[in-house]
């Protein structure tokens, strides 16, 4: 997949044969090395990379550095698209490891029985050596020659990983076992019977047995871990009922255009993005946004592509298709989230790059302190290959992407969309949240109240004023012409029509200049507002948002009419601030409106008075957001992400609420760290908690991946632990990672109310 921008292109490719972090550095520096790569970051829980190149023809050539490093290039989703019918898909190889070691294991099994069974079966009572070398040779060699192969490959890039410290270990068992049976004396010749000599076939292949066992646990495990994103490819139909000339006729997605009017009959999934044409219907969005009841949909709604219609046939007309409809955007970010690595993870990097050398050195040490010791080379070499085996930093790498991916994948089934990793990594050190009022903590739709006009009619001034806000996109302004409509008004045409940012609009209507804005522009512009300004304390008193309208005349700008807007909480928002004070995180509400206005709402909202800023321009808000972090600590804002671009990026943790009615959503998932699919403000607080609990799973798992290597190299080291015991602990390393981070599928936000 190749995704272009103004300054670079992305690109992506599937990596197959990685199985630990240094895997991942290897490639990494394969492909950094390729001439126009700017920087790429490999992925091993998604077996991926992400790519940013300048230059013409720059995949090909990725992949070809992919397959000289000795890896597989793949397509960018392979690993993510991968349905398996049966789940026990790819254990062929296990299952025949399992069988041929089976008879190699039993008679130590058997020897180990307690009581009279033990003594029966006798514990020096096993297969003759012929018998050790056919069972384990097809094991070490043909079930492990992935193993040869992906270490003869670390070997020319100077490198070391996994693969290596298997193949030398289980290597120097086989061969040592070779080695003893070999040179073992023949007393036949004296007439004394021949005794089989202890050999180590079984601790060889039970360890590679267990290795292959372990990645394909693993890689079941990660199968699960990618369910979400294939859940969401999941979502897109393959045909669309498209109304042509010769009727409805069946095409496939890909053929439909912007512009084409489609037909989505009862109970199936909306193929694309489109605007209700005709008909009525419920329609399930809970996959895309979280909201578990149906939302209502009349002629003039917005669809969303993904959903699933209700019981009303409908008509649509297409307004967005392939990338550009809301599901591909979603399911954009997600695999963005997946693919960036989180800041922690770069530290593991760097620790990876080093431990296979650090591993091969003590294994050294080991061999050659016990050899020193007086035991023979027997002994030294059996405790040298258990450190090598146990030694695998395949939960290293794995500890931090699979928890980001089970994190970012359950968050998203919630309505929850993380744009990056570091958006999840910080989010859990948030102190505050800042609110923007209109369309965050309000509905956001406010409605004309009452007009009181100056020097004119009622409907005369109303005329006017939707007349200079006709083309606005401001809430206040379309709420002026909806009241103008509701009243049968008639729409008069401006012309010369400005917007100035923070204040308000400027036109000219039938000859007359006209500006329509905040009672602070009216200040600037030296309006004399006395004869309002008793009815104007009053409604801000009581909540309203006021405007007011003048005109420029006779050398200079006069008032013609005052203007209350009036706009309501949105259900939950009050409980939404309780929740996160509760949890110990201050919450602040920035508006624009004038300080009367807002403490009236933040009463209603059960904010403090201390926590309103007030009178604070669109312009201003990423300074207050920057004070707020000077003086609290870490602070994340959310807001609609229409105007509030500056602040969602100087915050340290930007939400954007997606508008319900589609305006803004791409503004919002380009601007922020975090899109919440809903306007719901209990979300923020489950945007919060989830990032606390992935970032509790990526602890764990790093202490775990370290716990492992930190207390099994000294006990092989000193002898407590034999090849096959290094081989099972290394193996259930990996397998204990995965399942810790699939216990974030577990997650459901704490209120009942999502």
């Amino acid at each position: 997949m190749t995704t272009d921008t103004p300054s670079s292109t992305t690109i992506d490719i599937g990596i197959g044969g990685m199985t630990c972090a240094s895997c991942v550095m290897r490639v990494e520096k394969a492909l950094k090395k390729v001439p126009g790569v700017d920087s790429a970051t490999v992925n091993l829980a998604t077996e991926s990379a992400r790519i940013a190149v300048h230059g013409a023809g720059m995949e090909a050539r990725l992949r070809r550095a992919v397959r000289d490093a000795g890896y597989e290039p793949l397509a960018p989703s392979a690993a993510i698209d991968a349905v398996d019918a049966s789940p026990w898909a790819g254990f062929g190889p296990v299952g025949m490891g399992l069988a041929l070691c089976a008879p190699l294991v039993l008679p130590m099994v058997l020897g180990a029985l307690p009581g009279s069974w033990g003594a029966w079966f006798g514990t020096d009572w096993m297969l003759p050596a012929l018998w050790q070398f056919v069972l384990a040779t097809p094991v070490q060699f043909i079930l492990g020659a992935r193993f040869y192969k992906a270490a003869w490959h670390a070997l020319l890039a100077r490198t070391g990983n996994m693969d290596l410290l298997v193949a030398l270990g289980t290597t120097a068992g086989w061969a040592l076992s070779m080695w003893l049976w070999l040179t073992a004396p023949d007393h036949s010749a004296h007439g004394m019977p021949t005794m089989e000599p202890h050999l180590y076939f079984e601790g060889s292949a039970v360890v590679v047995t267990l290795v292959l066992l372990g990645k394909w646990l693993e890689a079941r495990a990660k199968h699960q871990a990618t369910a979400a994103i294939r859940a969401l490819h999941g979502l897109r139909p393959d045909t669309a009922h498209l109304m042509g000339r010769d009727g409805e006729v069946d095409v496939p997605v890909a053929e439909v255009l912007v512009g084409d009017t489609i037909v989505v009959k009862p109970g199936e999934r909306f193929p694309v993005d489109g605007t209700l044409l005709e008909g009525r219907t419920q329609v399930d969005e809970s996959m895309l946004t979280g909201e578990p009841l149906p939302v209502a949909k009349d002629v003039g709604a917005t669809l969303t592509g993904g959903s699933i219609n209700g019981e009303g046939r409908v008509i649509l007309q297409v307004r967005a298709v392939g990338v550009d409809t809301v599901l591909s955007s979603i399911i954009r970010l997600v695999e963005d989230a997946q693919a960036v690595k989180a800041p922690i993870q770069r530290v593991v990097d760097r620790v990876s790059a080093v431990f296979v050398p650090v591993v091969v050195l003590i294994a050294l040490a080991t061999l050659l302190g016990w050899y020193a010791a007086g035991h023979g080379l027997e002994v030294a070499l059996i405790h040298a290959v258990a450190v090598l085996v146990i030694a695998c930093p395949c939960a290293l790498g794995l500890a931090t992407p699979a928890a980001i991916m089970a994190g970012t994948g359950v968050a998203a089934k919630f309505g929850i969309l993380i744009k990056d990793a570091q958006a999840l990594e910080v989010a859990h050190t948030v102190r505050v949240v800042a609110f923007d009022k209109t369309g965050t903590l309000t509905v956001g739709q406010p409605r004309l109240s009452a007009l009181v006009p100056v020097g004119m009619a009622h409907d005369q001034a109303l005329a006017l004023a939707a007349a200079v806000q006709s083309g606005s996109e401001h809430p206040l302004g379309r709420a002026v012409v909806q009241a103008a409509r509701d009243t049968s008004v008639v729409m008069l045409v401006p012309t010369d029509v400005q917007s100035i940012a923070g204040r308000g609009t400027q036109g000219k209507v039938g000859g007359r200049t006209l500006l329509v804005g905040s009672l602070r522009w009216m200040a600037e512009l030296g309006v004399d507002m006395v004869p309002v300004a008793a009815q104007a304390a009053e409604w801000q008193a009581g909540g309203a948002t006021v405007s007011a309208m003048a005109e420029q005349r006779d050398g200079g700008v006069k008032l013609v009419a005052l203007l209350a807007f009036a706009d309501e909480p949105k259900p939950g928002a009050s409980h939404a601030l309780a929740t996160l004070k509760a949890r110990g995180i201050q919450t602040v509400m920035i508006s624009g409106d004038n300080r009367g206005a807002a403490l009236a709402m933040a009463k209603r909202l059960g904010l403090d008075a201390k926590d309103v800023l007030a009178e604070v321009l669109p312009g201003d808000k990423a300074a207050k957001v920057l004070e707020l972090k000077a003086e609290r600590g870490g602070v994340a804002f959310v807001g609609d992400g229409v105007n509030d671009a500056p602040a969602l990026a100087a915050a340290d943790v930007g939400m954007a609420m997606a508008n319900p009615q589609g305006g803004g959503t791409d503004v919002a998932m380009h601007a922020a760290g975090i899109t919440l699919m809903r306007g719901d403000p209990l979300l923020v607080a489950a945007a919060l908690d989830i990032s606390r609990r992935t970032v509790a799973k990526i602890r764990q798992n790093l202490f775990w991946a370290f716990a492992y290597n930190v207390a099994g190299i000294p006990l092989a080291a000193l002898g407590y632990l034999s090849p096959v015991v290094a081989g099972a602990a290394m193996a259930l390393s990996s397998l204990s990672v995965m399942t810790n981070a699939l216990l974030l599928k577990r997650w459901r936000p704490e209120d009942h109310n999502i």
